[in-house]
């Protein structure tokens, strides 16, 4: 890996010289657009609207419109009088728990790795924030703009997650929140047992890009002089016309599935008899109340 900034993580009169890394990449199959008669590469020119000349990218420069349609140029040097305090600083702002940190904040994650003369304070820094359980709240700047970050550790790296603003997290704001929706109660005793069913360990291992994959067999047949053949689509499952018959159905797979036993053929989830036994399940629970009154009346 190459590191793509340096600079140094602020701890009150501790200062810890790093470098930063990004901790993820992107596995897409990259594509370039190409002349379909030929394959010859596709170029764009950057052209003025104004004048219609092709410009050097030396004398491009940033544009921002206002709303009468006028635009303010912006150069380089108005980028450099930015009051960027942080611009070479992790500054540490305070302490507080995972828990309190909606992920919905994070944006990007980067690795920080010491400084030869830093190797000794940013293993003390991480030895304690490890123990104390929490992560630090941080500011940084990066490619001229300032985020606020988090700093936490993962397999004893400091791994710094940028966040965004509170101002750019929309509300949510949909028609069925003001709804007045009713869940019956058998309903969620089966959704509960449900997920109860599907619990598991979390091992990422586990999954793999199947769309990437097959993308990449495509390509390899292209270039073998193969026939593609496409891959079969699986059957899209038909609207749940019965919610608890859909319900019980899906916690009878999901046990199947986790105890390695052979499928059964699927019945709609809508079917007469899935919707007798849903009926039936709930008038004994109804009238389970009723006997049990009526036991302590006798």
């Amino acid at each position: 890996m190459r590191s793509i900034w340096k600079g140094a993580i602020s701890f009150g009169l501790v200062t810890i010289p790093v470098k930063l890394y990004s901790a993820t990449e992107q596995k897409d199959v990259t594509f370039h657009q190409v002349h379909r008669d030929d394959g010859g590469r596709i170029r764009y020119k950057r052209v003025c609207t104004v004048d219609g000349e092709e410009v050097a990218y030396a004398d491009i420069a940033k544009g921002y419109e206002l709303p009468s349609g006028e635009v303010v140029v912006l150069t380089d040097e108005d980028f450099e009088d930015l009051p960027l305090t942080t611009s070479r600083r992790i500054d540490v702002l305070q302490f507080t728990p995972a828990e309190q940190i909606d992920p919905i904040y994070f944006a990007k994650t980067y690795y920080l790795e010491p400084d030869a003369q830093g190797a000794k304070p940013y293993v003390l820094l991480r030895d304690a924030l490890e123990s104390s359980g929490q992560v630090a709240v941080v500011k940084v700047a990066l490619r001229q703009r300032e985020s606020l970050a988090t700093l936490r550790v993962r397999d004893g790296v400091f791994v710094l997650e940028t966040m965004l603003w509170p101002d750019e997290i929309r509300t949510p704001d949909f028609p069925f929140l003001e709804e007045d929706i009713e869940v019956r109660a058998q309903e969620l005793k089966m959704a509960e047992s449900l997920i109860s069913t599907m619990e598991s360990d979390f091992d990422p291992s586990e999954y793999h890009d199947t769309y990437r994959e097959a993308l990449q067999q495509v390509i390899e047949a292209k270039v073998a002089g193969k026939e593609v053949v496409p891959a079969r689509e699986e059957e899209e499952a038909g609207p749940a016309v019965d919610l608890m018959a859909a319900l019980r159905a899906s916690v009878e797979a999901a046990k199947r599935e986790r105890e390695g036993a052979p499928a059964k053929p699927k019945r709609a989830a809508g079917g007469k008899k899935a919707k007798d036994e849903a009926k039936e399940e709930e008038k004994a629970e109804e009238k389970a109340p009723a006997k049990r009154k009526a036991r302590k009346s006798a």
